[in-house]
């Protein structure tokens, strides 16, 4: 550990000083609750249950697991977007989410998972045959996604303290 007047010790800039000045609490919450913290669970939850829900198809050919997946796969997609509208709303309204790299991340890595989602329901709508191809990759690489943006979302709740309280600016 560096001591005061050691050449190690680093003294934050003036511009990383006035962004952990900055308001982070949630601009958009229910009863004093954030709303994203609350909604990200069922997207997550639910492109797992599609991966599951695909591996369980190709293990057993039982045509059950192919609703189960384009239900699970739409309702991931939906719940995605909902998710990402508040989300998307947090960053415009709270300049302290805003200005830091992370909510970005988290942001770019999200929108793209949306995406992902909605790709994969559009096949099952589309060709249900199609499920032990693209539908199976679409779902893994959903998982990855969902790792990834949980990392960044993660990242900024735990590290920066992000959307853990209700911003008094609002």
């Amino acid at each position: 550990m560096a001591k005061q007047g050691d050449p190690e010790a680093r003294v934050p800039s003036a511009v990383m000083l006035e962004i952990e000045r900055l308001d982070v609490g949630s601009a958009v919450a229910l009863v004093g609750h954030p709303l994203h913290v609350m909604m990200v669970h069922f997207p997550i939850a639910f492109v797992i249950a599609t991966l599951g829900a695909d591996v369980l198809y190709w293990w057993s050919a039982d045509i059950f697991w192919v609703r189960v997946g384009l239900w699970s796969a739409g309702i991931a997609f939906w719940t995605g977007v909902a998710a990402s509208i508040v989300g998307i709303a947090e960053i415009l309204l709270v300049r302290g989410i805003r200005v830091r790299e992370a909510s970005w991340s988290h942001a770019v890595a999200g929108m793209t998972l949306v995406a992902i989602a909605g790709a994969n329901w559009g096949v099952r709508l589309i060709d249900p045959g199609g499920i032990l191809t693209h539908g199976l990759a679409l779902s893994g690489l959903a998982s990855l996604m969902t790792g990834f943006a949980g990392w960044h979302g993660g990242k900024l709740v735990f590290d920066h303290g992000v959307g853990v309280l209700i911003s008094e600016k609002n």
